[in-house]
């Protein structure tokens, strides 16, 4: 199925957007962990969102990579 302009301009924004996000929990989790009280529930919801986000990305850059029928 082909995207037109216009979805793949949304897709890219949407990706660039996700990628953002998953980098600022990764720093989030890091800085949680180093400060030594760690809450482990906050952790794990936002490694959580964080898998999440990694799925969704997948699909997106799935759906921008045309199939290559061999």
């Amino acid at each position: 199925m082909e995207l037109s302009a216009d979805e793949v301009e949304a897709f890219t924004t949407e990706l660039a957007r996700l990628r953002e996000e998953h980098r600022d929990l990764d720093s989030a989790i890091d800085a949680l962990e180093r400060v030594g009280k760690i809450n482990q529930i906050q952790v794990q919801r936002l490694k959580k969102r964080k898998l999440y986000l990694k799925d969704r990305i997948a699909q997106i850059e799935d759906a921008l990579t045309p199939d290559i029928i061999a």
